[in-house]
């Protein structure tokens, strides 16, 4: 019984890095998809936040 403090605190520090890390992935790409020059990079940038989002791309 004393092993359940220590999983949950290390399910919640797992979980947090996992979602700081996302949040952080998506940030980037929805930097490149703003301020890239070439349109075919924010063109595949656009794209794939659309997938991180999961939404459906635009065209």
């Amino acid at each position: 019984m004393s092993a359940l403090p220590s999983l949950i605190t290390n399910v919640a520090a797992l979980s947090a890095a996992t979602g700081l890390t996302y949040t952080a992935t998506l940030l980037g790409v929805a930097l490149v998809s703003v301020a890239s020059r070439n349109p075919t990079r924010r063109r595949d940038a656009r794209a794939t936040l659309a997938i991180l989002m999961r939404r459906e791309p635009r065209t």
